[in-house]
């Protein structure tokens, strides 16, 4: 039964969006001189292109408050989604081509070349050999044959809904009812990963076998804690008071045989099947180049996730000369704090002062980011015009998924009903590093990623569906460039936290030069870990984790630099060209009051306002 209303229920709200883009579709031919009728056309195109979005990625859709697909999980790898996926990027971008600039206005020609990047991109992805689409989650694209891996993957992200405190709600007995339902799609994804990883082992598209080492023990706690300790059960222990006895008594016996009957035995099939036969069968090479038609799709990744052209060896290459520049940067630091030893030497001194590991208790970590928070806040006029509506909390990243996890930003409500939430691991206090903590603020906080998305997502003059996460380039090249606007809002007065931002941005040159080392020039994992070790100040245990993830996320990690420079080299163009009448808030509001946009459109936008300027 749940089975058939999934599939009702989705076809019906797929069906409904794509109704009003057919129709869209053949009433733009019949409107040859009227623009503001035009115009309005397009805006319900761009309306109907956001409905389409969320029906195709509920989760996306609850973070956006959009409760009607609160009870879906989509089965992003199946051959049916991914082939309606096909068929309707190319009916809307039939669409886009009966438009012209001259019939709409700046703002809605710039969201038709955002959507119309989109729509290729993702097209382009349906046909690639490996790659299948832009997954639903995190916007990172997926491989169809090796569906789960140890970070930013669907089993992560569902137990950290699960918990009751991230973006599915738990305040109605409905919200409680389409929690189950969502289990139910939950369960047959992971039934069709299993046959597409068997699908895999037959076609040698397997993962390497340190991640598959990496994934089984998150299985664990899932498959052998009791029910009053188990993640999943959380809902239930917080149950709201308003619920009478009878809905309490039902919902404890439904989450009760849920995880007994249903989860438990569903993750024991999984870790069986990854130990006992993925496996054995895992490979020992590190990146794409190791697979059939690796390096065209990493070609592919690299412009979905840069929104370039730039090729394999241009990165590479840029990655190399930016490490060079950085590393001259840091030694002139050193030098300052009077450090005489070589800056190995002193990334060995960073990572083990006492001076930067200071805490006993993880919530003293947390009072130290409020601490920035509060004189970050207190000078953000003097480079801003804009503000968000928003707040944001900081906490610690949950237990389960804390060993395996950077520091990340999780978006609030659009209304800003909920706070955005900067989630900091802290697996073991006594060996945290505060060294770059402002940095790091900057970068997931303010002026970075909550500044940044909220802004974005309460921009009431953009179309819906610019009012996600979208870009990553744009998303992570801007909260890489708010680390370098430090000293223009009082930090980095202590010159050990502006080594922390020189070395966060080298973290960002080496995924240069370690992710196309990896996916593109056949380096191995060693490899990459000893070229990190060698020029960063991180410990050995976390850029091992960081070089497994560009393993699992290939092509991801280029966004953070590409993004930064070209937004670099255009706020150095725009003073360049103005001299006097450059003004750094305006400069700052062209870039954030139009969403996330693909680089070369950006450039495209900036380039009109500097012409305009100089008029």
């Amino acid at each position: 039964m749940k089975l058939l209303k999934s599939f009702l229920l989705t076809r019906s709200k797929l069906f409904s969006s794509l109704i009003i883009g057919g129709l869209l579709y053949t009433s733009c031919f019949h409107q040859t001189n009227q623009s503001k009728k035009k115009s309005r056309s397009i805006d319900d195109i761009f309306q109907s292109y956001h409905n389409f979005k969320q029906s195709i990625n509920p989760i996306e859709a609850t973070k956006a408050g959009a409760a009607i697909y609160n009870d879906t999980i989509a089965n992003y790898i199946s051959s049916n989604y991914q082939n309606n996926l096909l068929e309707k990027y190319s009916l809307y971008l039939d669409t886009l081509n009966t438009f012209d600039s001259a019939s709409l206005t700046s703002s809605q020609w710039l969201s038709i070349q955002t959507m119309r990047w989109d729509c290729n991109i993702k097209r382009s992805g349906l046909l690639q050999p490996l790659i299948t689409l832009a997954s639903p989650i995190y916007n990172l694209p997926s491989f169809e044959l090796m569906p789960l891996i140890q970070v930013q993957s669907l089993h992560l992200y569902v137990a950290q809904l699960a918990a009751g405190n991230s973006v599915h709600p738990f305040h109605t007995v409905q919200d409680y009812d389409d929690w189950l339902e969502r289990m139910q799609d939950y369960f047959t994804f992971l039934d069709t990963c299993i046959t597409k990883m068997k699908l895999g082992i037959d076609q040698g598209v397997v993962l390497p076998k340190s991640l598959v080492q990496k994934v089984l023990p998150q299985l664990d706690p899932f498959i052998n804690e009791s029910i009053e300790t188990h993640l999943f059960y959380n809902p239930i222990k917080n149950l709201p008071n308003h619920f009478n006895s009878s809905e309490n008594d039902r919902l404890i016996t439904a989450y009760n045989n849920m995880i007994e009957d249903h989860l438990k035995p569903k993750y024991r099939e999984l870790k069986d099947f990854l130990e006992n036969e993925y496996l054995p069968k895992s490979r020992n090479t590190s990146g794409l180049i190791g697979l059939p038609g690796g390096l065209e799709t990493y070609q592919y990744l690299i412009r979905f996730h840069t929104t370039t052209n730039l090729t394999i060896d241009e990165i590479h290459n840029k990655g190399l000369k930016e490490v060079n520049r950085i590393l001259s940067e840091m030694e002139k630091a050193k030098s300052s704090m009077g450090f005489t030893g070589n800056i190995k030497d002193f990334f060995e001194f960073i990572r083990n002062s006492p001076e930067q590991k200071p805490f006993t208790e993880p919530g003293q970590v947390i009072d130290h980011f409020d601490e920035i928070k509060l004189q970050v806040k207190n000078s953000l006029n003097t480079l801003f015009n804009l503000e968000p509506k928003a707040t944001f909390e900081i906490r610690r990243t949950e237990a389960f998924r804390e060993a395996s996890a950077s520091a990340e930003y999780v978006p609030g409500s659009k209304d800003a009903s909920r706070s955005g939430i900067f989630y900091v691991p802290i697996p073991d206090v006594s060996n945290y590093n505060k060294y770059g903590d402002e940095a790091l603020f900057l970068h997931e906080a303010i002026p970075g990623h909550h500044y940044q998305l909220s802004l974005q997502q309460e921009n009431i003059q953009l179309p819906e569906f610019l009012h996600p996460e979208s870009l990553g380039v744009f998303v992570e090249g801007w909260a890489l460039y708010a680390e370098s606007l430090g000293r223009e809002l009082g930090l980095y007065q202590d010159p050990v936290q502006y080594f922390g931002m020189l070395s966060m941005e080298m973290h960002r040159a080496i995924r240069l030069v370690v992710d196309t080392g990896i996916h593109g020039k056949g380096w191995t994992r060693e490899q990459a870990i000893k070229y990190s070790l060698d020029h960063e100040a991180e410990s050995e245990a976390t850029i091992i984790s960081e070089i497994e993830r560009y393993m699992a996320t290939p092509g991801q990690a280029l966004s953070y630099k590409i993004g930064q420079l070209k937004i670099q080299e255009l706020r150095s163009k725009a003073t360049r060209i103005l001299g006097d009448k450059f003004n750094i808030k305006a400069f700052h509001d062209q870039v954030l009051n139009t969403g996330s946009l693909p680089l070369i459109v950006l450039e495209k936008k900036i380039n009109n306002w500097i012409n305009s300027q100089e008029e």
